[in-house]
């Protein structure tokens, strides 16, 4: 409910400034999440070298990523218990508060300190900000304004990388950091100022230990993903202890969420068919999705030969496609029907990955980027609705903690996609290249066999040392002039079978998601919710 309206001035001009006032300060918040996302990771390299600390890369984004979607969850929640302006300055301000420190720090550990308080404060903004989005629109508009907010998303994520490299090119990397300030001072000086919401002054019921368990949850699985195959073998103990933990921590949600009085995830929610039904596409959306973002970039570069100088560009056909398509989906939304549009985007979607799946050393980058733009059209049509569908089927009381849920499951089910796949791509490989080891390099010249037979072995030692001559030039210095076209010739031909390989997987996952979208009912777009 907005506030009393000062006595001479129309009522509707009041609501439509404020209305406009907290929109854009959205769009600044939106866009400030959007582009950290990918600009921090162009910078990566520059920031290592001032900082040292390689071993400790990629923890810079899985702190982030623990971070953000542990906090998911319980942001939405209590955005319904106190309020969404509350939270969604609290996480803005927790978000720049660590942007401020990472662009001052001076240590590895330090950075990834602080991209960790910068994930806790992500995990309000986005949520939070399109739970408002649901609040201040009846449904007719929210419908539009949810795809305009995805294309923002999908655009942020078009210029991330360039802003990056600039960045750093011309600037200093720290700025990659503080030019979030004066976009989230902006953003939060709008919100704080124009968005009004009715005070529930009665007595609240927090659930610390659903909230302190589902932390403990994620973290320890995110923990076991990530450092699977990578930091200790996926038998080890440490891997399985990650993985019991999570389990116990699990179990004890559901303990927790059962018993207390406001759980931070209700688990009656699940009886809805629209809620468990769109969750359950998120999560298979998410396993096939971050397949596309991880490994069509190594396919592009690795087989079709895009250079690493355009590795940031790879991504863009299909987010302009992603872009187009959120646009046209909030429209077709209200035409159509949840179930429709869901389907026929997951419909969509599957045709992209099988023609993924056909992708081989001779296809042409046109109908490499064809494919990806397929994709990308797909993902644009149902990412609206998976936050439209379950804002549209509880009341506001609810919107919050739902909406919330959205991110939270298609975030877990990018990390288990993510190493589902690696795994597949990496077994795949391993097998090809024991396959044709003794068959690398034939037909060179006879004066070079002895040194194919010493790089023979160098493989059989270290398979991986196969794809380094296809992204790496020094890689390929190394290696006589009359020896690299066949070794390159092989190597490309098993990596884009092992990512052939990865997308049938995830045309299968995807093709999973799609039969999920089937039982959505005939649920519609309510337009005087």
């Amino acid at each position: 409910m907005t506030e009393p309206v000062p006595t001479g001035l129309p009522p509707t001009f009041i609501q439509r400034y404020r209305t406009a006032f907290v929109v854009a300060g959205l769009m600044f918040g939106m866009l400030l999440g959007a582009v950290d996302q990918t600009v921090v990771g162009t910078a990566m390299p520059t920031i290592v070298g001032y900082l040292g600390g390689f071993s400790l890369i990629t923890w810079v984004t899985t702190a982030y990523m623990l971070t953000s979607t542990a906090s998911l969850p319980i942001f939405g929640k209590l955005s319904d218990m106190y309020g969404r302006r509350l939270f969604y300055l609290l996480g803005l301000g927790l978000f720049l508060t660590g942007s401020a420190l990472c662009g001052a720090a001076q240590t590895m550990p330090q950075l990834i300190l602080f991209r960790g308080l910068q994930g806790i404060g992500g995990g309000a903004m986005v949520p939070v900000a399109q739970t408002i989005v649901g609040d201040i629109f009846p449904a007719a508009k929210r419908a539009r304004w949810q795809g305009i907010f995805t294309a923002l998303f999908g655009l942020a994520s078009i210029l991330g990388p360039q802003l990056g490299g600039w960045m750093v090119d011309y600037w200093n990397w720290r700025w990659v950091f503080y030019i979030n300030l004066p976009i989230g001072l902006t953003a939060a000086t709008l919100i704080g100022a124009f968005l009004r919401e009715s005070k529930d002054s009665g007595p609240r019921n927090v659930d610390y230990l659903g909230a302190g368990a589902v932390v403990g949850a994620v973290v320890f699985l995110l923990l076991g993903l990530v450092q699977g195959g990578k930091d200790y073998p996926w038998t080890s103990l440490q891997i399985l202890g990650r993985f019991a933990a999570a389990a116990a921590f699990a179990v004890l949600f559901v303990i927790a969420e059962l018993r207390a009085k406001e759980p931070i995830l209700p688990l009656d929610l699940f009886k809805d068919r629209v809620f468990a039904v769109t969750n359950t596409v998120g999560f298979f959306i998410g396993l096939g999705m971050f397949g596309v973002v991880v490994f069509i970039p190594l396919f592009m570069q690795g087989v079709i030969g895009f250079s690493a100088s355009n590795a940031g560009a790879i991504m863009t056909p299909m987010m302009i496609t992603l872009v187009l398509a959120s646009m046209v989906g909030g429209w077709l939304a209200l035409r159509v029907g949840y179930r429709t549009q869901m389907t026929l985007g997951m419909g969509i979607i599957t045709t992209g990955f099988y023609l993924m799946s056909r992708l081989t050393p001779d296809t042409s980058k046109l109908q490499a980027v064809g494919s990806m733009l397929v994709v990308g059209f797909g993902l644009g049509l149902v990412m609206p609705i998976l936050v439209l569908a379950v804002q549209d089927s509880f009341p506001k009381e609810r919107r919050g903690v739902v909406t919330s849920s959205t991110a939270f499951f298609r975030s877990i089910g990018g990390t288990i996609g993510v190493t589902v796949l690696g795994v597949v791509m990496n077994n795949k490989a391993l097998s090809l290249v024991r396959a044709r080891l003794d068959s690398i390099g034939t037909g060179v010249p006879p004066a070079y066999a002895p040194l194919m037979v010493n790089f023979q072995a160098a493989v059989a030692r270290d398979p991986e040392s196969l794809f380094a001559v296809l992204v790496n030039r020094e890689a390929q210095k190394a290696i006589p002039a009359q020896l690299l076209a066949p070794v390159m010739r092989t190597a490309q031909e098993i990596l884009s079978k092992s990512i052939q390989t990865v997308f049938l997987v995830g045309l299968a996952l995807v093709g999973a998601g799609t039969v999920a979208a089937l039982f959505m009912g005939r649920a519609r777009l309510n337009h005087r919710a």
